[in-house]
């Protein structure tokens, strides 16, 4: 079965998902971010997101045990209290039909992150599980290129 190309089909409308790309940044420190868009993509099983996630976050100064061993954060102490929530709610909110009360967790949150950074990191979760929905589904290929 050949990939569905959704750049080129939904030109449009996929200019505004890199557009609200765009918008998150800046909020968020960008280790934390890439953790998002990486564990996200460990669930989710998206090659072609890993990939580039992973390469992004080596750019950054992330080091590649972090990575190797962020499918067990929870089992090391290479992960800060705060990253280690922030993957709880990634994993949370990636597997949503598996949660139903969050308030607890967004209390130990709040000692770590304003009401505004909760909301991006929220929209940051949900944008990294919408383009690995939108890659699996589709066939998107890993860009062996991507540095």
């Amino acid at each position: 079965m050949k990939n569905i190309n959704y750049y080129k089909l939904a030109s449009k409308l996929m200019e505004h998902y890199f557009s609200l790309e765009k918008d998150l940044k800046g909020v968020i420190d960008p280790t934390i971010v890439e953790l998002i868009k990486i564990r996200a993509s460990q669930i989710n099983k998206c090659a072609f997101c890993l990939n580039m996630h992973t390469v992004d976050a080596l750019k950054i100064g992330e080091t590649p045990q972090r990575i190797f061993l962020l499918n067990a954060w929870h089992e090391t102490d290479l992960f800060s209290e705060k990253e280690k929530l922030v993957l709880e709610l990634t994993e949370r909110v990636t597997k949503l039909s598996e949660q139903s009360d969050f308030s607890e967790l967004r209390e130990r949150i709040s000692k770590h992150f304003s009401d505004t950074e909760f909301t991006y990191l929220l929209l940051l979760i949900n944008q990294i599980n919408m383009w690995n929905r939108l890659s699996v589904t589709t066939g998107k290929e890993v860009d062996l290129n991507y540095k």
